[in-house]
């Protein structure tokens, strides 16, 4: 079987996980950067292949299956990460708790509508979603060396990172409820069928 580019980049996302997770316990200044360098190229490769697989008509069942997975493990790795080493605390461990939440229920919500042979396309405001979700865990990622680059005011990387990570998670119920509104319609509709 021939891979295409956008499945070798979907692939490589996942290997890297690993890596990614090992890295975060590097001490001092290469357990700030790496871990924050491995998840911008992990994030950046995720925009890369869906705009080649579209751009060279590659998409595929296999990208289908394997891109969302990818996303998912990647997030939940690095929210996990940073809750466990007290970056994300508090009451902000519930912005956490609420994009992992809707990871697992928009999952299932997939599988339930890929048996009715239902595509739930990604909208606009997902995509802003997991932009702006990608780019406050890299910020909080950078931890003290992050703060240490960026601090003017009350306003450090990690401040700014969280509230980021707060409006991700608004971003987040809000997408995640308009997709659970159309799943559970096209249940309904379905057993009305039966």
């Amino acid at each position: 079987m021939k891979f295409k580019i956008p499945n070798i980049l979907t692939i490589g996302r996942i290997i890297i996980v690993p890596i990614f997770v090992f890295s975060f316990f590097l001490p001092g200044l290469y357990g700030d950067l790496i871990p924050f360098i491995l998840f911008v190229i992990a994030s950046f490769s995720d925009f890369l292949d869906g705009l080649l697989a579209r751009l060279f008509k590659e998409e595929s069942k296999l990208g289908e299956l394997l891109d969302p997975i990818a996303d998912k493990i990647l997030v939940c790795s690095a929210l996990i990460l940073l809750v466990a080493d007290g970056t994300i605390k508090n009451f902000e461990v519930i912005a956490a708790v609420i994009i992992l939440t809707r990871e697992i229920l928009i999952s299932g919500l997939r599988e339930f509508l890929a048996k009715i042979k239902i595509k739930m396309p990604v909208s606009s405001l997902a995509k802003v979603k997991t932009f702006i979700q990608m780019f406050s865990i890299s910020i909080l990622l950078t931890r003290e060396t992050g703060n240490t680059l960026i601090n003017f005011q009350d306003y450090n990387a990690q401040t700014i990172g969280i509230i980021l990570l707060w409006l991700s998670a608004f971003l987040t119920i809000y997408t995640g409820y308009d997709y659970l509104r159309k799943g559970i319609d096209h249940a309904i509709s379905e057993d009305e069928k039966n």
